[in-house]
């Protein structure tokens, strides 16, 4: 399966939902939000949001500061 992740071609077949995409790129717990192909993915579907070939997806993840 090939999806686009913030711009880049990730190939695998051993990620099928939003919240397995997130512990590959070790986000799992930080705040993210993810949009799917434009749309963005409720937090509480990340497990139930299944990704498939060709799907893009853009993560942004907050970083503190001052």
């Amino acid at each position: 399966m090939l999806l686009r992740v913030n711009g880049k071609e990730l190939h695998t077949n051993e990620i099928h939902t939003v919240q397995e995409l997130l512990a590959h790129y070790q986000l799992q717990q930080k705040i993210v939000v993810v949009e799917k192909n434009g749309d963005i993915v409720d937090r509480t579907l990340f497990a139930s949001t299944p990704l498939a070939d060709g799907d893009r997806i853009e993560i942004v993840h907050f970083v503190g500061g001052g």
